[in-house]
């Protein structure tokens, strides 16, 4: 599989303060990949600097073949953007919008109006066209500045953090657009803070905090990095003491660490079905009743805190 981009070394300095720090990473073609990590990672800088709308401090990077610093707008040509803040007219109907934002990309007559009537059919909101976008909910603006990004049928699509601030109704129809999206083909990047995101749409993830990027892969890569772990996650209730079950639950065969956190026990083990029924009689014997067990495999959360020694979200 050929790589659609490739960034070689990128860094991005404001002054004194260096927003991304010499990042290197390819996409291939047909993937979604995932640049996950917290506020002010250096997820947007190096968005904007792909897209060309900053230039490098150094390093380069090149999109469809074409350098980001020697041919800025073959690269425009071969990408679309979904920014974080919406680039819409609200009086405008989304028709309207993208109608007009199609003539930025220089479409027009009857080619534009079926290519609007297609990019409408993507998003789901065919049956909307004619409203005002200030009409919309949160969700369905978001939807629309998708769209937008459509238009001229790019290469690679670039969607930074594009679920931030709206309902979990539209959060999952902006997820299924992705994952529609590039079930036609489409390559993504797609950048986020939600762990859960970059594990259910992620072809590879790439971690960045600090304007570094700490990791890159699959999941099931990135997981063996905490040594693939799992954890029993036990559910008890208000009045039960914990802490005698947790000195208890250390003393089994394969439990490698125990902790409570207020009405939960987390015990961590290489392989939690081996543990779950010594688990469970242990709490027996102490009268301990557990109201539910979970299985947790281990996750991108649980990588993040392992590299940095801090909580994804902090």
């Amino acid at each position: 599989m050929s790589n659609i981009l490739e960034v070689q070394n990128l860094v991005k300095q404001y002054g004194d303060f260096t927003a991304v720090k010499g990042i290197s990473f390819d996409i291939r073609d047909g993937e979604i990949f995932s640049l996950l990590g917290p506020n002010g990672a250096g997820k947007t800088t190096t968005i904007s600097m792909l897209s060309t709308l900053y230039a490098p401090t150094s390093g380069d990077a090149t999109i469809a073949g074409h350098s980001v610093k020697q041919k800025p707008m073959a690269v425009r040509n071969a990408i679309g953007v979904v920014p974080q803040d919406l680039a819409l007219y609200e009086d405008l109907t989304a028709r309207e919008n993208l109608i007009f934002w199609g003539q930025m990309y220089g479409l027009s007559g009857k080619s534009l109006a079926a290519r609007v009537d297609e990019v409408l059919e993507q998003i789901g909101l065919t049956d909307k066209a004619k409203d005002r976008v200030k009409t919309y909910s949160g969700g369905m603006k978001r939807r629309v500045n998708i769209g937008v990004g459509l238009l001229h049928k790019p290469n690679l699509l670039f969607m930074d953090e594009p679920t931030v601030g709206i309902d979990p109704q539209s959060r999952r129809a902006i997820l299924d657009t992705v994952k529609d999206l590039n079930k036609q083909g489409m390559t993504v990047l797609y950048t986020t803070h939600y762990m859960e995101e970059a594990e259910e749409l992620s072809h590879r993830v790439g971690i960045i905090d600090h304007g570094e990027l700490i990791a890159l892969g699959t999941r099931k890569e990135l997981t063996r990095q905490v040594g693939q772990t799992e954890t029993l996650i036990l559910h008890i209730g208000e009045n039960e003491d914990p802490e005698a079950l947790v000195t208890a639950l250390k003393d089994i065969d394969g439990v490698l660490e125990v902790n409570a956190i207020d009405h939960e026990i987390a015990v961590i083990t290489h392989a939690a079905k081996d543990v779950l029924a010594p688990v469970v009689t242990k709490a027996n014997e102490r009268g301990i009743k557990i109201h539910s067990i979970d299985i947790r495999e281990p996750n991108l959360e649980a990588v993040f805190l392992h590299l940095t020694g801090r909580a994804l979200r902090d």
